[in-house]
């Protein structure tokens, strides 16, 4: 008992302090004024203002910018304001201060939170994704920090209470409220071509290099007809050009090859079908082939169609995995609490989450999302003053109309910077390559710079 309770002391008790349902945290409320949230370079995004007569509004400058990783903080909570609602609750002010502020009947001013958030390319992500909706999120490979994180379409947190009815009445497809760069699932596309290259190379470990296969425009199996992209016929390819061209015909072929256990093997460890790493409330992507599929499924499945889902978040850690030489870092968004006078109260380091794939495994993937770029689907990427690797994606999301949603997953890194890993989704758009790539590009050309 005595250990138990000295664990639950150190490692527990702040867990069940911020749970929205404790209401010790009323208490906290009634005696602090919620702290500021800033982003890394020191602009605010939340703040509580005071009226005269002692009641508090809470407020957020940049509106709908960060409506959702923020969130707000009135009719329940959500982003960071639920997710550090602790945090924001506690004051560490001089303790004289405190206590005369308590025989006043006064409020401490809360601490403040620092995230890992960068305004100017949140800024630049959220103008690059325009009225569309769908989802961009930003993270250091090498740190695990989200840089940017924006999801449309979007609210204004600064009147969520007035709006509240319409926003919750809303349809399903506009789910306002839905934060889709960490909860929305959609179908891959093209971009899961990297878990069937992976899954590829890892039974032809060997061999791999020796792969080819003549494309004349589709592939036909189980009396069920595949095309290519615009039906083009990309001749004979190897492993690397059937990436970068993005040949369907090639990755279906593949997808008929492989041993369907070790694919599926292949896709858990990259973190299908289980919880992400993660803070943020985040869906699991779904991955399911049985060992008996019909090859049309299977041939379905390689090209990212089929049943597969993923959440933008996910693709954006697989990007930030293989820049990492196959290890991936924990995603986090907060970098210290200070208190309102700026001392340090509390830092947050990256952490390991684990490794992914081998060292030799991400070398591979990268040299093949090189070539995307250099002579591929994504050459708009293709720049002197930083070096882009990605993959593009158009995920069929309608049979009947031939819909389909716009991806473009990948990083770029620079000599003397942090690298960046980033997935893009735009609802509806149809090609990655003409919509999924030029955003990716505003944002890469804003870190860079």
């Amino acid at each position: 008992m005595i250990a138990y309770f000295s664990y639950f002391q150190v490692m527990r008790s702040e867990a069940f302090i911020n749970h929205p349902y404790n209401s010790r945290l009323d208490g906290f409320a009634a005696r602090i004024t919620r702290g500021t949230i800033l982003s890394s370079d020191g602009e605010i995004l939340a703040t509580t203002r005071t009226a005269d007569d002692g009641s508090e509004t809470r407020k957020y400058p940049f509106g709908r910018m960060y409506a959702h990783v923020v969130g707000y903080a009135e009719n329940g909570k959500s982003g960071i304001e639920s997710a550090y609602n602790f945090e924001l609750l506690r004051s560490h002010t001089f303790l004289l201060e405190r206590v005369l502020n308590e025989i006043e009947g006064k409020k401490n001013p809360g601490d403040t939170l620092v995230t890992t958030l960068n305004h100017k390319l949140q800024k630049a992500a959220y103008e690059a994704l325009g009225d569309r909706k769908g989802a961009v999120i930003a993270i250091e490979p090498k740190t695990g920090k989200i840089r940017a994180l924006v999801s449309k379409p979007d609210f204004d947190p600064n009147t969520i209470v007035a709006d509240w009815d319409a926003l919750i009445a809303g349809d399903k497809q506009n789910a306002v409220l839905l934060n889709r760069a960490s909860q929305g699932l959609y179908p891959p596309g093209s971009t899961f071509k990297l878990v069937t290259t992976l899954a590829y190379v890892r039974e032809h470990p060997k061999d791999y290099k020796k792969y080819q296969y003549t494309c004349d425009g589709s592939i036909r199996a189980d009396d069920y007809l595949l095309h290519c992209f615009g039906n083009t016929a990309h001749g004979t390819v190897d492993l690397k050009k059937s990436l970068a061209k993005s040949c369907n015909s090639s990755f279906a072929q593949i997808g008929l090859s492989l041993d369907l256990k070790d694919y599926k093997d292949t896709c858990e460890d990259l973190l299908f079908n289980q919880a992400l790493p993660t803070d943020l409330p985040s869906s699991k992507s779904s991955f399911q082939l049985e060992k008996d599929a019909s090859d049309s499924v299977v041939m379905s499945t390689a090209i990212g169609q089929g049943d597969t889902l993923v959440s933008p978040l996910h693709m954006a850690l697989l990007a930030a995995s293989i820049q990492n030489e196959g290890i991936l870092m924990k995603p986090y968004l907060t970098e210290k609490v200070e208190t309102v006078a700026g001392n340090e109260v509390q830092t947050y380091e990256p952490s390991q989450y684990g490794r992914l794939m081998t060292k030799k495994e991400a070398k591979i993937l990268r040299t093949m999302m090189r070539a995307v770029v250099t002579d591929g689907t994504a050459s708009a990427l293709d720049k002197d003053s930083y070096r882009a690797y990605g993959k593009t994606g158009s995920a069929e999301f309608s049979t009947t109309k031939g819909e389909s949603h716009a991806w473009f997953v990948g990083f770029a890194q620079a000599e003397g910077q942090e690298p960046l890993a980033i997935a893009v989704i735009v609802e509806g758009a149809g090609n990655g390559s003409a919509v999924g790539v030029p955003i990716a590009k505003s944002v890469f050309d804003t870190y860079f710079k």
